[in-house]
């Protein structure tokens, strides 16, 4: 008889570990997408979406299979009028991410670009907002992973308002483990796979009704990725193309999970869990890449101890149960990352923290 695997833990930031509900979501029956029974699938999560973050009356969402990065090149493509440009903010791979998907499309845009896990100034981004008047669209990752920063979204935001500018999200890696205001947010980018606890493969654009209209207008620069072309197809209950159906199976149950649970108890538990990290890194005399104060609830950024290379602790700490992550570009050889997302237990924090301690 061959015995079970023991439980790998995800500390990294998505895929994240489930719950067995989600888990055994992915084995319900077939359905054929052109069915009743997949629309009201699908009419479900893009409801429970809106019913988990209180923006029923205020937004609508769309859903597309692929990862994040699809809905974000949704969002990006489908945005800006002709004429117009995007204000983009890169900080990390993921603003950055923003800028090469402008450039594949050929939008124009206006870049602050900043070192990786430095915050932007918000007299900077008014004092372009005031002398750049074709700035139709504000772009800004949220939780940018590259290093744990969580960006000022509700100045950004305030600021996008004060000038009249739609304001674009990339809530990835934030949305139900930060807090998110949705004041001035027009366009929010997330995924099934990070802080909602589902699994890869369906995404979503979560954007305000009365900015439909303008969406509308925008003639369409992508067959796949066209928001308006989805929305209209999964307003009548239909949709463009083939969906990745388990993954919507789970993302359903994963929201009925969150909902249960509350997006401000989701977040205070991560919130927990990165503190007690975090006191545990100290503890071990590990140094931070993000100063306090600029910190997500969900990822830390720390420097490699000397003497230890990425690939011996990644080894080690694999070999007792536990994924972490590396760094990216040029902090591939200086830092490592450690995700506190998903379903993970108290216990397993306390165990990864022994053994860290051993391995460093």
């Amino acid at each position: 008889m061959i015995k079970p695997m023991p439980r790998t833990v995800l500390l990294n930031p998505g895929p994240v570990n489930i719950t067995d509900k989600v888990r055994k979501a992915m084995a319900l029956p077939d359905l054929c997408h052109r069915e009743k029974e997949f629309a009201d699938l699908m009419f479900s999560i893009r409801s429970k979406l809106l019913q988990a973050f209180k923006i029923e009356e205020t937004f609508t969402s769309v859903l597309v299979s692929g990862s994040g990065t699809a809905a974000l090149e949704m969002a990006v493509s489908s945005s800006l009028t002709p004429g117009r440009s995007m204000l983009v903010i890169e900080n990390g791979v993921y603003g950055e991410r923003i800028g090469k998907i402008c450039d594949v499309y050929n939008l124009d845009r206006h870049t602050i670009h900043l070192e990786w896990g430095t915050p932007p100034n918000l007299e900077d981004i008014e004092n372009i907002l005031k002398k750049q008047s074709d700035i139709e669209v504000v772009s800004l990752v949220h939780h940018e992973t590259t290093t744990g920063l969580l960006n000022p979204l509700k100045g950004i935001g305030e600021l996008a308002k004060k000038y009249g500018k739609i304001f674009l999200v990339d809530c990835i890696s934030s949305l139900a483990g930060d807090e998110v205001d949705f004041a001035s947010i027009d366009l929010a980018v997330g995924t099934a796979n990070k802080c909602l606890q589902g699994v890869p493969g369906v995404s979503f654009v979560l954007t305000r009704k009365k900015d439909l209209d303008r969406l509308g207008k925008i003639p369409s620069r992508t067959l796949y990725f066209d928001l308006t072309g989805y929305h209209k197809a999964q307003e009548k209950g239909g949709l463009l193309f083939t969906p990745a159906i388990p993954a919507h199976y789970a993302l359903d149950v994963a929201l009925d999970e969150l909902i249960e649970e509350t997006v401000s108890g989701r977040i205070d538990r991560y919130a927990k869990a990165a503190n007690f990290l975090r006191e545990g890194f100290k503890n071990l005399n590990l140094e931070f890449l993000v100063p306090e104060g600029w910190r997500s609830n969900c990822l830390t950024g720390l420097k490699l101890p000397k003497g230890t290379g990425y690939e011996k602790l990644h080894k080690e700490l694999k070999a007792n149960g536990f994924v972490i992550y590396a760094g990216q570009g040029n902090l591939s050889d200086s830092i490592f990352r450690i995700a506190n997302m998903g379903d993970i237990h108290p216990e397993e924090y306390q165990r990864f923290l022994k053994v860290l301690g051993s391995v460093c």
